[in-house]
């Protein structure tokens, strides 16, 4: 049931909760002081609530209570633009206060060890469910649902009973337990909640605040939503992430998970571009880096024998990062995926951004030793230095290599880019990910290995005469019979003519 999760703001989660039925204050979504003055005159006496991913917003200040429309258009100053962690806060809502009688809580998560929702509700409310369940557990009742069945009218009603409603306010409430589920479902909401849940003078329940996040992996499912990324952020997404965010989504091959860590930092300042495979061996080689008094620009996972292709557009994401002074790689050391694509996706990073901070990868697992091969090979290819290493060496030794080869680093002007010549004969094909495949046959004819026929990992690759064509029609190769392995170019730079190359766009960063 383990998962990540993208994050509606209270305004979001409220839209939901208003289309389904279940009431809410009056209130305007503004971005400046002057707009939640004009919404303090026309709904009265209001609440400043800024619009931040986090927790106990009262205790922090973010939500003021104001009388009148020139004490909101102060408090609305005093919240836009405060910075709260990473998060800016550029919008706050302004709601109409209500006249509460009681406050109640109602949520749902996902259970893992249940491995089914679960509906908590409480007749008290106001504070986190935890110190609601210390304090008052006679007053909390939880029902776990049978997805097959889903939540019955009856099982809402018993569950607000349990936890001590009177009758005479139970079918109400059971209306609003029905839909609040109704919303989960349809918008697969990993956890939700309303807190608190007020029932007015006026005999209204009413969701005073709201609190939703999305499965990360039913987000397109959603377009009305306009979640940017299906990542849990505590503040927005960077234009960096975004981009990263736009290859995960399109690319269901393995798993590229990029989050920026360190920002505006400069050259000088011991910032490593990271790249780790593996959740748990990504995090041992991450501490290793700063154990030896690194700072880590990115926390990257590239994992679930993720293709060449998306490797190397990885790389190319990391070390667009200005101001690192090195690349590292590292994972567990006993990876299932095929490392030689590993290889082949960081050396065509290295090929195209034209490395110009040291690198090392310690790399392990299938193929490690021709994995090791390639990377041999590239050193020497780029202006900076590239060291490859095998499980058998500690994250602790390669870090301190990376150290020494960043202290040693002048570069070099002794090794030039490298531009391959434009293609005389060029023949084509399109893969899966918007990329192109060229092999240039006036100088693949000339070609004694014919290295690209047989470590095309798919296979698709023939000799028509004495010239690689595609065996497979063009719409095939497109369609991923072109897996993206990178060996026409990469195996073909240093065994063949230099005859292939491959272009894979990156949206954002070309």
């Amino acid at each position: 049931m383990g998962g990540s999760m993208a994050k509606l703001h209270e305004y979001q989660s409220k839209a939901l909760l208003q289309q389904a039925g279940i009431p809410t204050p009056p209130s305007r979504l503004v971005t400046s002081a002057a707009a939640a003055r004009d919404a303090a005159q026309e709904l009265g006496a209001v609440v400043i609530k800024a619009q931040a991913w986090t927790t106990s917003r009262a205790a922090q200040g973010l939500i003021q209570f104001t009388d009148t429309p020139d004490e909101a258009e102060t408090a609305a100053a005093g919240l836009l633009g405060r910075k709260i962690g990473g998060f800016t806060v550029e919008q706050v809502l302004v709601e109409a206060r209500v006249k509460i009688v009681r406050e109640c809580y109602l949520g749902l998560i996902l259970d893992d060890r249940q491995r089914a929702p679960v509906l908590i509700f409480s007749s008290v409310g106001g504070s986190g469910i935890e110190d609601i369940a210390r304090a008052h557990p006679d007053k909390l009742a939880r029902h776990t649902i049978n997805i097959a069945t889903g939540l019955r009218d009856y099982q809402a009603r018993d569950l607000a009973r349990q936890a001590g409603i009177e009758s005479d306010q139970l079918n109400r409430l059971t209306d609003v337990i029905m839909k609040f589920y109704g919303v989960v479902r349809e918008y697969d909401a990993r956890s939700a909640e309303i807190n608190p849940l007020v029932l007015t003078d006026s005999g209204v329940w009413m969701a005073l605040d709201a609190r939703f996040t999305v499965d990360d992996y039913a987000v397109y499912r959603h377009p009305d939503l306009g979640i940017e990324m299906a990542r849990e952020f505590d503040r927005p997404p960077t234009p960096l992430e975004k981009i990263a965010w736009d290859v995960e989504k399109n690319d269901y091959r393995g798993t590229f998970y990029f989050i920026q860590m360190e920002m505006d930092f400069q050259k000088g300042e011991g910032v490593i571009g990271f790249q780790g495979s593996g959740g748990g061996g990504g995090m041992m080689n991450m501490d290793a880096l700063i154990n030896a008094g690194f700072k880590v620009a990115d926390f990257v996972d590239t994992s679930g024998n993720p293709p060449a292709s998306k490797v190397y557009r990885a790389a190319r994401i990391i070390l667009s990062q200005p101001g690192i002074d090195g690349y590292y790689a590292g994972g567990s050391g006993v990876a299932s995926q095929e490392q030689y694509h590993t290889a082949r996706g960081l050396v065509k990073a290295f090929m195209d951004a034209q490395l110009n901070v040291p690198a090392v990868i310690r790399i392990g697992g299938n193929g490690e030793t021709q994995a090791m091969t390639t990377l041999h090979e590239a050193n020497g290819q780029f202006p900076a230095p590239v060291e490859a290493y095998g499980r058998d060496t500690s994250p602790e030794t390669c870090t301190a290599r990376l150290r020494d080869l960043i202290q040693e680093y002048v570069p070099a002007e002794s090794i030039p880019a490298r531009p391959l010549p434009e293609p005389r004969e060029p023949y084509h094909f399109e893969t899966v990910t918007g990329g192109t495949v060229t092999l240039d046959h006036a100088l693949c004819r000339e070609c004694e290995s014919k290295i690209c026929i047989t470590t095309c990992a798919p296979q698709i690759l023939s000799l028509e005469g004495d010239v690689p064509v595609l065996n497979i029609t063009p719409e095939a190769a497109r369609k991923g019979g072109c897996t993206e392995c990178l060996a026409c170019e990469v195996a073909c730079y240093f065994h063949g003519n230099r005859g292939g190359r491959i272009h894979l766009p990156i949206q954002g960063l070309e």
